[in-house]
């Protein structure tokens, strides 16, 4: 077992002019990122969230949160390089970005609480959702096993610590560069059980004879719980679309020429083209299968009893896409915690130095004591939180309209209009701004009912 100090192993690797490892991403590598990113645990809560919307206000909210994830995602590309979205100094993440742009270490602080902050929530929703289907399968096959009419209850406890075991491991992946085979493979996950859902919500349709459903979505008692639950519907939307808080660590694997920003542009349409048709189909037949009862989340909560082997192979997939779905929201916070104590102790061996292993069987790999301890404890806390609040719909929907606005539609557009030389009161100005209000207003309500939800759920 040898020792190496960072800088050495900066040397012995590739790099490209700007002293970064070599990139070689590609459209279709950042396709596969992105879709991985997206294609999450929010696709299970959509035909829940279009119950609540109807028919009209449902499908219409998912076009037009892809309408806005799209524009965001075109800002925030061309602020990858700073003064020139093509020649500027690269910007390798978010809070940089904010920092070059906007000039003001207020705004670079705030946006970044947010952004890692919106990073640690997408974990604990993943540990939920990977927990939920793990639960899934088990009552699947007892459902089976002992009939329909079996309790087949079960906690989700076990099965959050057995993830966190999992990613323990899998976090120990040095960083995104490293990952473009896990995303691949997430990626393919995510198709599978999104058409799993899509054909199960069709046969339900077709056994059923009819599209349930009405224009109002599901009633209520009063006005007011179901302004909650439209509210808490389109904070669960909210989740499902936005990637913006990884677009440019993302844009930072692809290589050039050509220029990151036209391929990131390409890869963001492709991707949530691909995405908003899985969208609209998982909500839309979800909706039309099971009308005013349809569950939260729509692999676990309902009975497709048989055939019970589709269930368990389309939760098994869901699992897998979660392992690389909470690295990819994971190996940023992880890469901007080991940057800063690098610097903050760069005289430390525990924190700088890196040993070289090798197992039987297995290639030799460099582990950092830091990285290690660091990385675990991240790992231990977001499963722990997972188990004080296991409340899908409801986590989603907090996580989604918090960060929404802020992350995905202001920063965006106040670093567009710095990047563009964009005048005040000139019509490019004004229709920004009136979009970022808009968008504004919705996390707004977003929050309220998705905090309402949540507090309701942990009270009972």
């Amino acid at each position: 077992m040898a020792v190496q100090h960072p800088l050495e192993l900066a040397n012995n690797g590739s790099c490209d002019d700007d002293g970064h490892p070599l990139r070689t991403g590609t459209l279709w590598s950042g396709v596969a990122h992105i879709i991985t990113a997206v294609i999450g645990s929010g696709v299970l809560s959509l035909a829940w969230s279009t119950s609540q919307l109807g028919w009209i206000g449902g499908p219409v909210a998912l076009l037009c949160f892809a309408i806005v994830t799209y524009v965001s995602s075109f800002l925030l590309s061309d602020c990858y390089r700073s003064p020139d979205p093509v020649t500027g100094t690269r910007n390798k993440c978010y809070m940089d970005a904010v920092k070059v742009n906007l000039n003001s270490r207020k705004q670079s602080w705030f946006c970044g609480f947010l952004l890692y902050f919106s990073m640690y929530g997408t974990g604990i929703a993943y540990v939920i959702t990977t927990a939920t289907s793990m639960r899934a399968i088990q009552r699947s096959n007892c459902y089976h096993k002992e009939g329909h009419q079996a309790s087949c209850e079960y906690g989700t406890s076990l099965y959050m610590l057995l993830f966190g075991l999992v990613q323990i491991v899998v976090s120990q992946i040095p960083d995104f560069h490293n990952m473009e085979w896990l995303s691949t493979i997430a990626a393919i996950m995510s198709f599978t059980y999104a058409f799993i859902g899509l054909g199960l919500g069709f046969a339900k349709v077709i056994e059923n004879g009819r599209i349930q459903g009405s224009l109002g979505g599901v009633p209520t008692s009063n006005v007011a719980d179901k302004l909650w639950l439209a509210f808490q519907a389109l904070g669960d939307i909210a989740f499902a679309y936005p990637y913006s808080i990884i677009l440019l660590e993302i844009q930072d694997t692809l290589k050039s020429p050509p220029a990151e920003n036209k391929t990131m542009k390409k890869a963001s349409m492709t991707a949530i083209f691909v995405t908003t048709f899985f969208y609209l189909c998982c909500g839309c037949f979800g909706y039309a299968a099971f009308g005013d009862d349809t569950p939260g989340n729509l692999l676990t909560g309902f009975g497709f009893y048989e055939p019970f082997w589709l269930i368990d192979f389309a939760n098994a997939c869901i699992v897998l896409h979660l392992v690389g779905g909470y690295q990819v929201y994971s190996q940023p916070v992880f890469a901007v915690a080991e940057r800063w104590f690098s610097k903050k102790y760069p005289d430390s061996g525990f924190v700088n130095n890196f040993y070289s292993i090798k197992f039987p069987l297995l290639p030799r790999f460099q582990a950092n004591p830091f990285r290690l301890c660091f990385r675990t404890v991240y790992v231990v806390s977001t499963t722990g939180i997972a188990m004080l609040f296991p409340y899908f719909n409801q986590v989603l929907g907090v996580l989604g309209a918090l960060n929404f606005w802020p992350l995905a539609i202001y920063f965006p557009v106040e670093m567009y209009f710095v990047q563009k030389k964009i005048g005040s009161w000139t019509r490019k100005w004004i229709v920004l701004k009136a979009f970022s209000l808009v968008c504004f207003l919705v996390t707004v309500v977003g929050v309220i009912g998705s905090v309402q939800g949540l507090i309701s759920a942990k009270l009972s």
